[in-house]
């Protein structure tokens, strides 16, 4: 059974559709790539899932149904949204961000085991813990806001535009990072618009156009792809 199973996902903002017929799978512990320009559905996909907006269609995760469910709950079972453009708390510091990513979580020992997790991904953030997040560089609030995701302890890790606005250099550490969070048994749905490392990290790929899914494959098949080296890879 996959873990989140997608069919016919439609979602619209009133009478604009946004996604119409959209199917797509994530299996357990894969990092799966969402490609396409801005407008194309990514970030309507990701806010449907985690149930920040309404859509209609089949959207299961480990065979429940996600309709009719609060964010709050969708949490609960194991989905954690990191959202384009971070929504960090800018004036709380990198630990207060990182401890309300794990507000539903009662013991503290293990909230302290996971931050030593997210340590270990992006060490950085052990030197700036007691630091007020505004003060940090994009790169280092994005290292926050995904490890405030972890520390939600997801089975499916949900990330918007992850790379966007960073330097190459953290860039390239962002897109480890992820592969190294797929590696540990979490899954990722990566929506992205940087094709080059998307191939590059993701096992399989989706490329939204127009609100459905254009293309669809491995990274390795796509990379091939005349379409996507020409529109996405500029080769």
């Amino acid at each position: 059974m996959s873990l989140l199973e997608i069919q016919g996902l439609a979602a619209s903002y009133g009478k604009a559709v946004a996604l119409e017929s959209v199917s797509l799978q994530v299996q357990p512990g894969e990092l799966v790539g969402v490609l396409g320009p801005n407008g194309a559905g990514k970030t309507t996909l990701l806010k449907a899932i985690s149930r920040t907006l309404p859509s209609q269609g089949t959207l299961a995760f480990q065979g429940q149904s996600l309709h009719g469910r609060e964010a709050h709950e969708v949490v609960g079972l194991g989905i954690c949204h990191c959202p384009e453009g971070r929504r960090l708390f800018p004036e709380l510091t990198v630990r207060k961000n990182l401890e309300l990513g794990a507000y539903l979580r009662p013991s503290r020992a293990e909230v302290e085991a996971d931050m030593e997790k997210v340590f270990a991904l992006f060490p950085i953030l052990r030197e700036r813990l007691e630091q007020v997040v505004s003060t940090l560089s994009g790169g280092q609030q994005q290292f926050v806001a995904i490890g405030r995701a972890l520390m939600g302890r997801p089975r499916l890790l949900l990330l918007d535009e992850p790379s966007v606005g960073i330097a190459h250099r953290l860039k390239i550490e962002i897109f480890d990072a992820i592969r190294a969070i797929a590696a540990s048994g979490v899954a990722v749905l990566m929506a992205e618009q940087d094709a080059q490392n998307t191939l590059r990290v993701a096992e399989r790929v989706y490329v939204l156009e127009n609100g459905r899914v254009a293309r669809q494959g491995s990274s390795a098949e796509l990379a091939g792809d005349d379409h996507i080296r020409r529109i996405y890879l500029g080769v």
